[in-house]
């Protein structure tokens, strides 16, 4: 699916709220064909907007010929001028998680929080991080959380990488309302522990990564056939935002993140 199919798509179809303007759609498609040519990536993914209180952060990302290589993260303020930001670390996920509020749009603002040290209260250290950092932390928890991909729409070869299924002819519709049909894009963490009686039935160059089956809290999507079911659509009840579409019987599928980057710490509550 062409990009600038794909951005109409989501907008209008996914329902995703994304309200970009002619002149900005226009030189987001642009930028994007550059970024891929400049940085030599395989593919190009717009991955969405994150709200700011003074700017919005436009994301992309590039991925190389093995899709589940760690995919390289760009921002831009204006839809022209990208920025490459650092891979996500466990150090940068620790500091941010006591960050809370609204993003303000400013890539140099810096927030404060106090690491406890020792039990003693001189000892605590006030810690400054950059908006920057934030930015990483909060991009790679929505991916690991809610990017997800079709059952079908990646292969693993016997030698280990992964690459998009030529083949691919989008999910029969019986297929699609189920959420056993969709994957997390991204390394598997719950296969590892299924039993081989479990693996009996998978094919393993399609069955590779955890189905949306399995997710915690249990309720955490919401999956709805629109269009007179030529359009299905999930949206993250856990990172207010996400949304994915495909299309059954074609090959157009895709998915955004419009928000403020606020996770829904109430959710297993509301459920």
């Amino acid at each position: 699916m062409d990009a600038e199919s794909l951005l109409l798509s989501l907008e209008l179809a996914a329902g995703s709220g994304l309200g970009l303007s002619p002149d900005r759609r226009a030189a987001l498609l642009t930028s994007l064909q550059l970024v891929k040519r400049d940085y030599r990536y395989d593919r190009v993914l717009f991955w969405g907007r994150i709200l700011g209180i003074v700017a919005d952060y436009y994301i992309a990302q590039g991925l190389s010929e093995d899709q589940l290589a760690p995919r390289k993260t760009l921002y831009s303020l204006n839809c022209i001028e990208w920025s490459l930001l650092p891979p996500a670390t466990e150090e940068r996920a620790t500091q941010m998680a006591m960050v809370k509020g609204r993003f303000m749009g400013d890539p140099s603002h810096e927030y404060e929080h106090t690491e406890f040290q020792k039990m003693t209260a001189e000892d605590d250290v006030v810690v400054q991080v950059k908006e920057e950092t934030r930015l990483v932390s909060v991009i790679d928890q929505i991916d690991k959380a809610v990017a997800i991909i079709p059952r079908g729409a990646l292969f693993k070869t016997p030698f280990g990488p992964v690459h998009v299924n030529r083949t691919f002819e989008g999910l029969p519709l019986s297929e699609a309302r189920k959420l056993s049909s969709y994957f997390h894009f991204r390394e598997p963490v719950g296969l590892k522990n299924k039993t081989l009686l479990e693996k009996a039935d998978l094919d393993p160059s399609l069955d590779f990564l955890d189905s949306l089956e399995h997710d915690i809290p249990k309720g955490s999507w919401s999956i709805q056939m629109e269009r007179g079911n030529s359009l299905v659509v999930l949206r993250s009840l856990l990172w207010p935002g996400f949304t994915f579409f495909h299309t059954p019987r074609t090959r157009n599928h895709g998915y955004i993140y419009v928000g403020t980057g606020e996770k829904n710490m109430d959710l297993p509550f509301m459920l």
